[in-house]
């Protein structure tokens, strides 16, 4: 590191995100520094694994790297960055990333200079780190979901001991670090939207709830909830810049402020949201189903601008598997809580999580899940066959139910989800409803796609124009999970 590099970093601002806007610059300045005068600036690829929450992450590191002066791509094979974002719920989800990173070898071997760097909840995991260290030595930025704000020091500190004529193995160039628990919540970090005119934003981070499959908690740490005025200063910046729809984001929304006896509730939260001007739509998830209350109920019911869908993750309808997951609420339970929904907002669109196989499930449990099914009548279900994923106190469980056995398991309640959407799909046909136009309808000429309020799709002809706007649209008729439509 010369004097001048010694000098920057003597000089960065000890708070933040005055800090990491100051290595933003930095970088911004060595690129110019390296390249000829009127070239374009370097390309980086950040590539996404998982939920909305990493997705809303990926925007704001792809927001660091543009406002640093990357370009983005989506070669991945070519770009001159490319970050993995990585998702650990599944371990399949792990073994896609090492695919992923075999095929980078030989461009990284021909290109040394390229950027290999990888962050999210995967790298949370102590064995996955040291095995990415081992394996692929050519990675060479790693961190984790509690210092993402921190991306720009840590992309600045590599490009610096690149550079450095005593670090000549990779593995001593590399830069890795990873936080055991979160300590602060940095706002106003720059962000690079996907679309101008709809928005996730987060209002939490992080889990207490502790179900026995899952390792999020473990990854994203203890739950953190956003100061609301935080939330909403920025909700009220994006409705200035002409968004329309914002989706709130957490792993447990309805538990939002809980962590904070100072903080409002999130039924309060919505309420709040909803009057902001220039915002004409609001979605949250991830509901839990034992944090939702009458309350939240009442408002959803009472604000127009809240969307008519909810997705309640119900697992299993088995009350006995239900507690071996440590989900808190039994079949009934959740039952009743349907019924209130159905009652107070008869439009409502409702979806689901479903896990077949927890261990120890019978069939008797089986039917009870089936059962619900049946009574709750999903739009739709996102239907998951369970595997055991290390470091969950469930892949220690015993009684693991036989792969054969889940396997029909898994078919016949596929079977039943299928059959119970094509009869629920179709029942506002004829009706001329709201859609938010998202683009253009990439399989026919002339046509465009967006959402209704359920989160349904609509595909009808249109003007390119109208792409983020509001829209009546009449549905003539069902293709079982969208509508053709025309306008009004």
């Amino acid at each position: 590191m010369d004097k001048q590099e010694k000098e920057l970093l003597a000089l960065a601002p000890q708070e933040e995100p005055a800090r990491q806007y100051y290595f933003i610059e930095a970088i911004r300045r060595k690129l110019l520094e390296e390249r000829p005068a009127g070239a374009p600036g370097p390309s980086c690829c950040v590539v996404t694994f998982g939920c909305q929450m990493n997705a809303r992450d990926s925007e704001k590191i792809l927001g660091i790297l543009q406002k640093a002066g990357f370009q983005e791509t989506q070669q991945e094979q070519q770009a001159d960055l490319v970050l993995f974002n990585t998702c650990t719920v599944r371990e399949n989800a792990n073994e896609h990333l090492y695919g992923r990173l075999g095929r980078l070898k030989r461009s990284k071997k021909e290109h040394p200079e390229r950027i290999i760097a990888i962050c999210g909840c995967m790298m949370q995991e102590a064995d996955e780190v040291e095995k990415v260290q081992q394996k692929y030595p050519y990675v060479d930025l790693i961190f984790g979901t509690h210092n993402l704000y921190r991306f720009a020091e840590l992309l600045f500190e590599l490009l610096i001991r690149r550079e450095e004529e005593t670090a000549r193995r990779a593995r001593e160039r590399r830069v890795v670090e990873v936080l055991p628990a979160a300590d602060r919540i940095v706002e106003e970090l720059p962000n690079s939207r996907k679309y101008p005119f709809k928005q996730g934003v987060n209002i939490s981070f992080g889990c207490n709830n502790f179900c026995t499959y899952c390792i999020v908690p473990y990854v994203r740490g203890r739950e953190r909830s956003r100061r609301s005025d935080d939330i909403l200063a920025e909700i009220r910046q994006l409705a200035s810049e002409g968004v329309v729809e914002v989706m709130l984001l957490g792993q447990n929304v309805n538990s939002y402020g809980n962590d904070n006896p100072e903080e409002i509730s999130f039924p309060e939260l919505l309420r709040r949201v909803c009057r902001i001007d220039g915002i004409r739509r609001v979605r949250f998830m991830t509901s839990h189903p034992k944090d939702l209350s009458d309350e939240l109920i009442q408002v959803m019911a009472e604000e127009p601008k809240i969307c008519r869908h909810l997705h309640l993750p119900m697992q299993s309808g088995s009350t006995e598997i239900l507690k071996a997951m440590n989900r808190r609420y039994t079949k009934e339970g959740y039952l009743s809580l349907v019924e209130k929904i159905r009652s107070r907002i008869p439009d409502m669109s409702l979806t689901t999580d479903i896990i077949v196989g927890f261990p120890g499930e019978t069939e008797e449990d089986f039917q009870d899940t089936l059962d619900v099914v049946r009574k709750a009548r999903f739009d739709s279900a996102f239907t998951f066959i369970y595997s055991k994923r290390t470091g969950t106190p469930a892949a220690a469980m015993e009684n693991q139910v036989p792969e054969d056995v889940v396997k029909d398991r898994f078919d016949r309640l596929l079977q039943t989800v299928e059959g119970i959407s094509k009869e629920e799909s179709g029942r506002d046909t004829g009706k001329t409803l709201e859609v938010l136009v998202e683009g253009p309808d990439e399989g026919r000429e002339g046509w465009l796609t967006g959402r209704l309020s359920n989160n349904i799709l609509v595909h009808f002809p249109g003007d390119q124009a109208l792409i983020g706007k509001l829209a009546m649209v009449k549905l003539l008729s069902s293709k079982g999970f969208y509508y053709l439509g025309e306008l009004e």
